[in-house]
């Protein structure tokens, strides 16, 4: 398809009442179709079946969803892990929303087969002076690395995460919750030792206490943890 092609489909596929929605959602950022996730994941896969790479080189992105529509592509498409990544390190910088950062990541199922590289890959972004790339490889984690094998190692990265940005802190908060969720001994253990800063530290607290996954004898705890 040709990015008018592109465009046009996308267009067709809006809805208007969730364009309004998806706004209100994604503050500040101007150009917003309106097209559902779901929607866009399907249009993904039928552009990751042919002639991605032809579309990835020279993509329209003037509006929020051309630009989400690259990072989902990037997750389908069938190709090796560098070339992916080559591709997917273009992407990054784009990133204006937690939308366009967090679904896309939520359909990059080839790091289960290369966990080592993606670690590699993303360890710029977690240094980065940009909200967005910090909350990329915040949300990598968060998706993809909260377990008993690594749980030391995001747990330390939440740690020292220090961008000051509102959409970093909040997914270091829902993965600080996760954390709790999945591996509840380490993170308690860090819970009662951690100097991460006090506002990311209490709503990831508060993200756990709102979770049906956690007792009512454990929110109570964990609620008089607040600092």
């Amino acid at each position: 398809m040709t990015n008018d092609e592109i465009r046009a489909h996308l267009f067709e596929l809006a809805d208007e009442k969730y364009q309004a929605f998806h706004q209100n959602l994604c503050p500040g950022v101007a150009q917003i179709i309106g097209v559902r996730i779901p929607k866009m994941r399907e249009f993904a896969k039928e552009l990751a079946k042919d002639s991605w790479q032809q579309y990835l080189e020279n993509p329209r992105e003037d509006y929020n969803e051309e630009i989400m529509l690259q990072g989902l592509v990037i997750g389908y498409v069938d190709t090796d892990i560098e070339t992916r990544l080559t591709y997917l390190a273009k992407f990054v910088p784009k990133i204006n929303s937690w939308a366009v950062c967090d679904s896309p990541c939520m359909g990059m199922k080839f790091i289960k087969k290369n966990r080592e590289r993606m670690l590699e890959f993303i360890q710029p972004y977690l240094n980065s002076e940009r909200e967005y790339e910090v909350r990329f490889g915040i949300v990598t984690l968060l998706d993809y690395y909260v377990d008993k094998e690594h749980i030391d190692y995001v747990l330390e990265v939440l740690e020292h995460v220090k961008h000051e940005g509102y959409y970093v802190k909040m997914a270091a908060a829902w993965t600080l919750c996760e954390c709790y969720l999945k591996c509840p001994k380490e993170t308690n253990a860090f819970l009662e030792n951690t100097q991460m800063d006090i506002w990311t530290y209490n709503k990831g607290i508060q993200k756990m206490t709102e979770s049906r996954r956690v007792t009512a004898e454990d929110k109570i705890r964990l609620k008089a943890m607040k600092k």
